[in-house]
């Protein structure tokens, strides 16, 4: 359980109220937007580490993206809140969350632990978490603020795939579990 990838996950967990506090207590979304994107260019780091020293866990498979989703989430929220995120793109990416989070617990109570990652899910969430990062740099760099906006729409366009791909996923694990084969 104590491996270098999951300590990794488990500090980009423990910075997350940090994050928050940076935005939301002290008003600063340039440096919240900085530490954000520390928490998102490290999230492909642990899944490295873990491979490259075969260090992968069951507990890492469920940490890392657990992480990632709870990093997106208090951006997002904290975000529109402070109303440094376009307002649209938020709740787009919010939606998705949901029901990528509930299609994740009716997967888990009908008997499948997880579902492959998918290296486009990556790419999706490296876009999605620049992007939120930018728009918080770019309250004070403009040029980064447009940024934000030429990875963020595809980033969200590629997060929207992959959470249908997930679906599909899910329905296909579901139906052979019914069936009797293993998942």
């Amino acid at each position: 359980m104590l491996t270098i990838p999951n300590l990794i996950s488990l500090a980009r967990l423990g910075l997350i109220p940090v994050f928050l506090w940076l935005l939301v207590g002290r008003d600063d979304p340039f440096w919240a937007g900085f530490l954000l994107g520390g928490i998102g260019a490290t999230d492909w780091v642990d899944g490295y580490l873990a491979r490259k020293l075969d260090q992968v866990s069951e507990i890492g498979k469920v940490l890392d993206p657990l992480a990632d989703r709870i990093a997106v989430a208090a951006a997002l929220v904290a975000g529109l809140i402070t109303g440094y995120l376009p307002a649209w793109f938020a709740w787009a990416l919010i939606a998705r969350e949901a029901l990528v989070g509930l299609g994740a617990i009716v997967v888990a109570v009908l008997g499948h632990t997880s579902l492959q990652v998918r290296r486009l899910g990556k790419l999706a969430t490296l876009l999605v978490y620049a992007a939120v990062a930018w728009f918080l740099v770019g309250v004070e760099w403009d040029l980064v603020g447009y940024a934000a906006w030429i990875v963020g729409i595809p980033g969200l366009i590629l997060y929207y795939v992959v959470a249908t791909q997930y679906a599909t996923d899910a329905v296909a694990a579901i139906r052979a579990r019914a069936g009797g084969e293993p998942t």
